[in-house]
């Protein structure tokens, strides 16, 4: 009876570690490789070209994803948000990242829906994204239709309080929606590649459409024409600037319902039996607890390998939350609340920031390609810390050229500073283009020390991916719920934050090179994103 509790616990837990990845496999007889073990012999298999048509879905999600991490941050505080506080609106993400998407493996995994078990999950998360982008892209004018300022938007800089939180609720509703999605969408591409292609296969086909998403979606947020081309989306509670976001925004719409339909159309998933699916007991709950109660069997150089990590994330994440807000803020002496020519530069400092970001993500995917010869030639551990060393230098870039841009946050210097120093201008952008570098890296390469190590010295790579997603997501709870504080002790604007990244950063580099394991392997396992 012990025997069997423990191999029931075991059971749990793998898949739902692994679902945190992959999706995995609850089919009985299903090697566990990604799903495909269910599949029928006789099933002719699928091409290449109708399986990366079949991935449309990541890209379309990834759009949406690279407007939010350029676009959401600044437009909040548009709606009365203060600086201090806008950190908070990001907690949903770690929490999403965590809990909704081995849920939703979980229940996926034992689906048997007639459209097969991930497809029923990718049309419900894609319809509750395209709604909620359409309560945030709308919310100046339902906050105005609750009860919000009569004002023109051209003059009013107080705060609206309604459609601040109609904003809150549809972001929250868009991160679990958009891991509700993303988490299937990945264990599909698994299930469709076995066999012919192969799970290699399958995953870089999903990486590529993540990236030409971010490139298409950051275009899209640096685009200041949508409401010329859309002249209806201007309202009264809604300007140029918060027009040109619903413009983007309905693009992510429409794309989405191209991709999704795409997707469903052609993904071909078969229905599973009831008499195929695992029935374990315990449900998604237990199998939290077992992947908890499991950290103890973890071997002793993973422990390491999650520090690192945690630290890593520690000193990124105020990268993604403030980018755009920097650009716009400290480089363009911009304000989100201002009038007139104050309120131009922060929205064009936006606009530039996006502009950064896609030179980001050019520069992230051509290093991605050269990063498993360098982790042969230098080791694993060595390219990690040479990744933070990078980033403690481009933050610190960014935290000087800050302090120097804004004259010291001195408010009798900093009033009449009005658009980009050209040279400042340069600086900031080459350093958005130059971070896209560890980046790579960090997409990457802890992942794969993590799965090697897990290799050699025993643990599992379910548990292993199950227990590495721990230490991502505690490091962005922590920065979301100090950031704000922080701002507010100094009233630095995004210094401080930045300053804390640069210090976290240099920490890892050191601790990377005397704490990681001597590897020198990248494994197939990836992810690329922001945050999530």
């Amino acid at each position: 009876m012990e025997g069997d509790g423990k191999e029931g616990g075991n059971r749990r837990l793998d898949w739902a570690t692994m679902n945190l990845e992959s999706g995995g496999a609850a089919v009985k007889g299903d090697g566990g490789g990604g799903g495909g073990g269910n599949a029928r012999p006789t099933k002719p298999p699928m091409s290449i070209v109708r399986l990366f048509l079949a991935c449309m879905v990541s890209g379309g999600i990834q759009y949406g994803w690279a407007l939010q991490l350029s676009l959401l941050s600044p437009y909040s505080q548009t709606l009365g948000i203060s600086h201090s506080y806008v950190s908070l609106t990001w907690i949903c993400g770690p929490i999403a990242g965590f809990v909704v998407q081995p849920i939703v493996g979980y229940y996926s995994d034992r689906c048997t829906s007639k459209i097969g078990r991930r497809r029923p999950f990718i049309l419900a998360g894609c319809i509750i994204i395209c709604l909620s982008v359409l309560m945030i892209g709308f919310s100046a004018d339902i906050g105005r239709h609750l009860g919000d300022t009569k004002e023109h938007c051209s003059t009013f800089t107080g705060s609206r309080w309604s459609a601040a939180a109609v904003y809150i609720v549809g972001f929250w509703f868009l991160d679990f929606a958009n891991n509700t999605v993303q988490g299937p969408a990945r264990a599909m591409m698994a299930d469709l590649s076995a066999g012919q292609h192969g799970p290699n296969v399958g995953q870089a086909i999903f990486s590529l459409w993540m990236a030409l998403g971010s490139v298409l979606g950051y275009l899209s947020g640096a685009n200041a024409k949508w409401h010329q081309w859309l002249p209806w989306l201007k309202t009264a509670a809604c300007c140029d600037a918060c027009a040109n976001l619903k413009g983007a925004f309905l693009t992510a719409v429409i794309l989405i319902i191209i991709s999704m339909s795409v997707t469903l159309a052609l993904a071909g998933e078969e229905q599973i039996s009831k008499t195929d699916v695992d029935t374990t007991p315990g449900g998604a709950c237990s199998a939290f607890i077992d992947l908890f109660k499991s950290l103890r069997n973890l071997p002793p150089a993973m422990f390491n390998v999650l520090a690192v990590t945690a630290v890593t994330w520690l000193s990124w994440f105020p990268f993604f939350q403030y980018n755009t807000d920097w650009m716009g803020r400290e480089i363009f002496h911009g304000e989100p609340q201002g009038l007139g020519a104050k309120a131009d530069a922060f929205n064009a400092g936006v606009r530039e920031g996006a502009v950064g970001l896609i030179f980001c993500s050019i520069a992230l995917g051509v290093t991605s390609f050269l990063i498993p010869k360098l982790c042969r030639k230098l080791t694993s551990r060595v390219v990690w810390s040479i990744s933070n060393l990078m980033v403690f230098a481009f933050m610190t870039v960014m935290v000087v050229l800050g302090m120097i841009s804004m004259k010291g946050y001195k408010p009798s210097l900093t009033a009449s500073l009005t658009g980009p120093d050209p040279t400042f201008k340069g600086i900031a952008l080459a350093v958005f283009a130059l971070i896209g570098i560890p980046q790579a890296v960090l997409f990457s390469v802890p992942w794969a020390v993590a799965s090697e190590v897990a290799t050699e010295e025993g643990g599992g790579q379910g548990l292993t991916i199950g227990v590495l997603n721990i230490a991502i997501v505690l490091p962005q709870l922590v920065i979301a719920l100090t950031a704000g504080p922080i701002d507010g002790a100094f009233n630095k604007g995004n210094t401080p934050a930045f300053g804390i990244g640069a210090a976290f950063a240099f920490i890892c580099a050191v601790l990377a090179l005397f704490m990681l394991p001597k590897t020198r392997g990248v494994s197939n396992v990836a992810v690329m994103g922001g945050g999530h």
